[in-house]
């Protein structure tokens, strides 16, 4: 016996309580089959004005994953997907990501685990990215030399980056697609291959797609790169028109 609806996969999603992007935009990428369920990791919704706010903020998240995952595994899910992308870049390269992956597998056993670090990457290998990446983000300009360990560690180069300086963790959802279309643009040049959007409270996942089209370039937002790369890891190739060429074409 399988789950009536998720008898294809149930994913487990791990996000922050304040998140309320990554819920909807993950169900609307979902094939037939698959089912998405949310576990909050509880965090105030505390002003970000300081970088201080900030890194404590990233703190408060890293330190909520244990009790969320224990909460998405009592709906048994076949595997599970980070619905954050700070928590696998904070600190620099990619030991935030592999030190995330050692708790998960210390807490939930052999499950698979999806998270930004590994999603990214291989978005950009199959959209034949080779060098220069460009990002846009809600954090504030202190969050850069993070990304740019991070980018360096997975083999590419930042040449770019916007940083939008959300005052508060439910105000990342509150940016306009205006803000977030001069934002892609301000980075389009010819020094970036792609852009990629980082913060899964950002609503970009739509905006993106459009972007791709206006700029002629790959726009990878992240919600859409972790959820694919979940997606493929299970061996889900179903494509899905209108949400940008990662789910589209590979």
């Amino acid at each position: 016996m399988v789950d009536q609806l998720g008898w294809r996969c149930k994913f487990g999603v791990i996000v922050p309580s304040t998140n309320t992007v990554v819920q909807p935009e993950y169900d609307d990428m979902r094939p037939v089959g698959v089912t998405n369920h949310i576990a909050r990791m509880h965090i105030p919704d505390d002003p970000i004005k300081s970088d201080a706010e900030l890194e404590e903020l990233v703190r408060r998240i890293d330190s909520a994953l244990e009790e969320a995952l224990d909460r998405a595994m009592t709906a048994r899910p076949d595997h599970v997907i980070l619905g954050v992308s700070a928590e696998s870049f904070w600190g620099g390269g990619l030991e935030p990501s592999r030190r995330i992956a050692a708790r998960v597998k210390a807490r939930a056993g052999g499950i698979p685990l999806t998270q930004a670090a590994e999603a990214i990457p291989a978005a950009l290998k199959a959209y034949g990215i080779k060098e220069r990446i460009a990002v846009v983000t809600p954090y504030r300009p202190s969050a850069e030399p993070y990304l740019r360990e991070f980018v360096e560690a997975i083999g590419y180069r930042l040449v770019g980056a916007k940083h939008l300086s959300c005052e508060s963790p439910t105000l990342i959802a509150h940016v306009s697609e205006e803000a977030l279309r001069a934002a892609f643009r301000a980075l389009d040049n010819a020094h970036a291959e792609a852009l990629v959007q980082f913060g899964t409270n950002l609503p970009a996942a739509r905006l993106a797609a459009e972007a791709e089209r206006w700029l002629g370039k790959p726009v990878i937002a992240i919600n859409t790169a972790t959820y694919w790369h979940a997606l493929r890891q299970r061996g889900i190739a179903d494509r899905k028109p209108g949400l940008g060429r990662l789910l589209a074409e590979f």
